[in-house]
């Protein structure tokens, strides 16, 4: 869409100018005259080919856009205007894109477009959740708390991804050096070992076969061996862009041991959590499901919340979609049932978020005992191959000697 500057004086005679996001210039002209303004200029930004080509490449992270939430949240509720909080934001901020955004939020507000659409052109920074809490922030007069809400929302989820992070880090450390070790065997140790054996022309068994295939791949096929692999990886990425490509993908994932159980369970917390905040907010329940669908992060979790979002829909409520998708603990469901009995549905599906986010801190906390025995399996296989493809051709030669 293009972008205009203008120079224009408002009701009370003052001199103005801002910039614009129009369809045309006519659209532009229309706009300003609808917000009261008497135009003086009105030109298109071009914009520049230089460093903004780079854009594709940037983002604004997670932990830089709560850190903005917190900020706003902070100022809007000490009573600063919304414009003077942004102002005030972005004289602190760091990051280009985000930076860019806030002018161009800012000089939108000023032409009088209201928050929540102003941040709606920025898809690549808030996403539908955050714009749909901002827009009924300024419905319902509670923009400052839900601002809070959001805030609380994001910073949950960077400090339990932060802990998923740290948590793995060691096995990733082991699997890399074990990696690296075996690598360095393969390529230096075993091809000195199979000169010998070719000398008095034994015949390889074979784990010793693998290893020499193995080294092959890397020192002399390894170039097809990557064109091999980016063919492999390219159709699969055109398989899981597929809606039944995902579902399978998404399906698979969920049963990977330990981190397919960690997977659900954080996304069931996301999806409890983030309904229940909503449902405070003020947001209509379909579309609270519509946006915790679009959200979910995983295809499987996001059919069963279309299931309940029909059920809703059809005046069913919650509670048998969740317990016909099998994806539920009897007591969640419970939890949700009484929720709707009693008609605080958002409050306990709030306790659900909080009894999945205790499922989550136990299996963070234990992550590495959980992945223990998968690591020790790994290890003593690849030890065992090694082990098997060195030793085994000098016990073939020892018996040849003997003859």
């Amino acid at each position: 869409m293009p972008t205009y500057f203008y120079k224009a004086r408002d009701k009370f005679g003052k001199l103005i100018s801002g910039m614009l996001a129009a369809v045309s210039e006519a659209a532009a002209v229309n706009q300003l005259r609808q917000s009261g303004y008497i135009l003086i200029s009105l030109a298109e930004v071009k914009e520049k080919k230089g460093p903004a080509k780079f854009y594709f490449f940037k983002r604004v992270k997670s932990a830089e856009l709560n850190m903005f939430t917190r900020l706003f949240y902070t100022l809007t509720k000490a009573g600063i205007p919304i414009i003077a909080a942004l102002s005030s934001i972005l004289e602190q901020s760091t990051n280009r894109i985000l930076k860019d955004a806030l002018a161009q939020i800012i000089k939108d507000i000023e032409a009088g477009i209201m928050l929540s659409a102003a941040l709606e052109k920025h898809p690549r920074i808030f996403s539908p959740l955050y714009i749909n809490m901002i827009k009924a922030g300024e419905t319902a007069g509670t923009l400052d708390e839900n601002l809070e809400r959001l805030a609380i929302l994001g910073e949950n989820e960077e400090k339990t991804n932060m802990r998923i992070k740290s948590a793995t880090h060691y096995p990733l450390i082991i699997v890399i050096t074990m990696a690296l070790a075996f690598l360095f065997l393969t390529n230096f140790i075993v091809p000195k070992f199979a000169k010998l054996y070719a000398q008095f022309q034994v015949s390889l068994p074979l784990p010793t076969q693998l290893l020499l295939a193995i080294n092959a791949l890397t020192t002399k096929y390894w170039w097809q061996a990557i064109i091999i692999i980016g063919v492999v990886l390219f159709i699969f990425k055109k398989i899981i862009n597929t809606k039944a490509g995902r579902f399978w993908w998404d399906s698979l994932r969920l049963k990977v041991p330990v981190f397919g159980p960690l997977v659900l369970k954080l996304s069931m917390a996301r999806f409890a959590r983030v309904t229940g905040t909503l449902m405070r907010s003020g947001i209509p329940i379909l579309n609270i499901l519509d946006l915790t669908k679009d959200s979910a992060g995983n295809a499987v979790v996001a059919k069963t919340i279309e299931h309940i979002r029909k059920s809703v829909n059809e005046g069913k409520g919650m509670v048998e979609p969740m317990k016909e998708s099998g994806m539920f603990p009897a007591v969640v469901v419970q939890l949700v049932a009484a929720g709707e009995e009693v008609g605080k549905i958002d409050e306990l599906l709030l306790h659900v978020a909080d009894y999945y986010d205790q499922q989550v801190d136990f299996t963070i906390n234990n992550l590495i005992t959980l992945i223990e025995p998968i690591l020790i399996f790994i290890l003593g296989c690849g030890v065992l191959l090694l082990a098997l493809g060195i030793f085994l051709p000098i016990w073939n030669m020892a018996a040849l000697f003997r003859k």
